[in-house]
């Protein structure tokens, strides 16, 4: 019965040495798991008229310092545009300056590369507000955006705004030839 008891005690013993230091080595692997994204984005608008398109941003957290490239794809452009135009969202509570506001040629970063603006376009940016509240980005490149296989990308350098939440940015394009602009889709956004 003693040569039991001992046995079974230094077995635990054993098993000590192997599990403690287990799950202490595992235990900083376990706290990124609140990380982890979901594939699954929420659309307010699910009709066969709109257009989800891409984008891409570097820091999700409220009221940190961001930047945010919205991104317009071959696929995404039609014709060559004389102007594109930015709705923001009235929740989106963050200051907009000129100077901070970018529009370029952009390599788009995947698993082995990252984002990264290649080359400023030169264009005229004006930021519009009207008496309720909503406000616009205007982008007049130039000369116009050609239907060629490049990606370009409106850049906006921010501070996140304070409350969290998906906000929905829409985007309209005037093609080349025509008088007004037309849908070109959408971009959700999540700050958390």
């Amino acid at each position: 019965m003693l040569k039991n008891t001992t046995k079974q005690t230094s077995n635990f013993k054993i098993l000590r040495f192997l599990v403690v230091p287990a799950i202490l080595v595992s235990t900083p692997f376990l706290n990124k798991i609140q990380d982890a994204k979901a594939g699954l984005e929420f659309q307010w608008n699910q009709d066969s008229g709109y257009r989800r398109l891409k984008w891409f941003q570097k820091d999700d957290k409220k009221k940190f310092r961001n930047t945010i490239y919205f991104f317009l794809r071959p696929s995404d452009r039609r014709t060559d545009l004389l102007k594109i135009n930015l709705a923001i969202p009235k929740t989106f509570k963050s200051d907009l300056k000129k100077e901070k506001i970018s529009f370029c040629k952009v390599r788009i970063g995947g698993f082995e590369s990252r984002t990264k603006c290649l080359e400023d376009i030169p264009s005229d940016i004006e930021i519009n507000t009207d008496e309720s509240g909503l406000r616009s980005l205007d982008i007049y490149p130039y000369s116009p955006i050609p239907t060629n296989k490049d990606s370009y990308a409106i850049a906006l350098k921010v501070f996140n705004p304070k409350k969290s939440g998906l906000y929905q940015f829409h985007s309209y394009g005037q093609p080349k030839g025509k008088s007004f602009s037309s849908y070109l889709g959408s971009w959700t956004i999540v700050i958390d």
